[in-house]
């Protein structure tokens, strides 16, 4: 199939558009100059993955997708036909490292509906791109792992594996490119970071930049998932969580691959430019 342009000038829907990717796809876009949808519950553009009847009003119209999908509920199929017959030309979805390595996360669900969702996308006959992003860097300070960074313990599963920690930034960055610009069709582009870290590694650089201190304290699953059920995980939640972060502890997270130079011709940014970004405003204000 070769790319078209015709749908170019049609405005880009971008689900997931509150979240850590989604919101930096958005404002990319815009800056640019490009019409975007912001699309989720709470934006201004209604859209539930749970509710069918709210896909066919932000798909109307729209041109190319960022699709970033309910991860466990692989209603994915059913959203790329609904975006085939509304006329979408490209759909760019944002997937994950390891998904297609059997036992990666070990037996999580969402690892098979990330697959579903790119058999999807890739059957679809539309212009496709597929982002399999490793561990984000942005979980430190807004995301799953903020709380511990707050507290100023890092207590994870994770032993002394390493990983790339790849920045939200950079991710957004190649949705974008794949969004508006030729040469992204049919590629399937693995994201890391600059330089592997280990989590001691990641605890002394935020310390360093915030001024103050955390440090990482490695345990076992069932310690983690105790601390987790005393801030009022589930034991399910719990024990799904420590499942993510498996990869690292196993050596799966400690490659560095050249997605980010592949799509948009430069290195990927530095953890070092994460941490300055995102912690040395707080030593600021301390």
């Amino acid at each position: 199939m070769t790319e078209n342009t015709e749908y170019t000038t049609r405005p880009v829907l971008v689900t997931g558009a509150t979240g850590m990717t989604g919101r930096r796809v958005l404002a990319r876009l815009r800056e640019r100059g490009v019409p975007a949808r912001a699309a989720s519950r709470s934006s201004e553009w209604a859209f539930d993955w749970s509710d069918p009847a709210t896909w066919d009003q932000v798909l109307e119209g729209a041109g190319a997708v960022y699709l970033v999908q309910n991860d466990v509920d692989p209603r994915t199929p059913a959203f790329v036909a609904r975006a085939v017959a509304h006329g979408v030309g490209r759909i760019v979805q944002l997937s994950a490292r390891g998904v297609d390595v059997p036992g990666y996360y070990g037996d999580r669900e969402d690892a098979i509906a990330h697959l579903v969702g790119e058999e999807a996308v890739k059957a679809s006959g539309l212009e496709w791109t597929v982002l399999r992003p490793g561990w984000f860097a942005h979980n430190f300070s807004e995301g799953l792992l903020a709380d511990q960074v707050r507290a100023g313990v890092l207590r994870l599963p994770a032993g002394d594996g390493a990983a790339s920690w790849i920045d939200a930034r950079d991710i957004a960055d190649v949705a974008v490119a794949a969004l508006t610009e030729p040469g992204h069709h049919g590629r399937t582009y693995v994201l890391s970071g600059a330089r592997l870290l280990t989590l001691a590694e990641v605890a002394a650089r935020i310390s360093a930049a915030a001024g103050r201190a955390v440090r990482y304290e490695p345990v076992s699953v069932e310690e983690y998932v105790a601390d987790r059920r005393g801030q009022g995980w589930t034991e399910e939640e719990s024990r799904e969580m420590a499942m993510v972060i498996s990869p690292i502890e196993r050596g799966n997270e400690a490659e560095l691959t050249t997605g980010v130079q592949e799509a948009l011709g430069r290195e990927p940014r530095d953890f070092s430019d994460y941490v300055a970004e995102a912690f040395e405003r707080e030593a600021e204000h301390a």
